[in-house]
């Protein structure tokens, strides 16, 4: 299988990991279009939301519903866009079920353009939220 995810999962391309259980992979965004920008992806491979289980989606709203707390207070947020691009109609370009959890800061205004931060930046982000995270 050529799954992006699939191999970030597998440990075969490095990710600025955020959350982790037996189900559900958190990490960063490497093209973030807010700081602390993450994408949470069921571990067992499944094209899209309805190609997974039940079982599988409840696992990944646990996830975020763990993390966003962490998420936003690390970067200052005050809320977050979540989003999840389903098919090609909708921008999925990364087949595999992902959700996007965009952190929103208030009087920034709210922008869905990719930005290029550095690896640095991106892992010190990361780190900022591991060390919010309570679970």
């Amino acid at each position: 299988m050529d799954c992006i995810f699939c191999k970030i999962i597998a440990g075969e391309i490095p990710c600025h990991k955020v959350f982790e259980n037996e189900h559900v992979l958190a990490f960063l965004d490497i093209g973030p279009v807010s700081v602390g920008h993450t994408l949470f992806v069921p571990k067992k491979h499944a094209e899209n939301l309805a190609v997974g289980s039940v079982d599988e989606a409840v696992e990944l709203m646990k996830a975020i519903y763990l993390t966003a707390p962490a998420i936003m207070k690390a970067v200052g947020a005050s809320g977050y866009n979540l989003g999840m691009n389903h098919g090609i109609a909708a921008g999925q370009d990364v087949f595999h079920t992902h959700l996007h959890l965009m952190p929103r800061v208030d009087g920034v205004a709210r922008a869905f353009a990719k930005t290029h931060p550095t690896q640095e930046e991106l892992a010190m982000v990361a780190e900022k939220i591991k060390a919010e995270l309570v679970v």
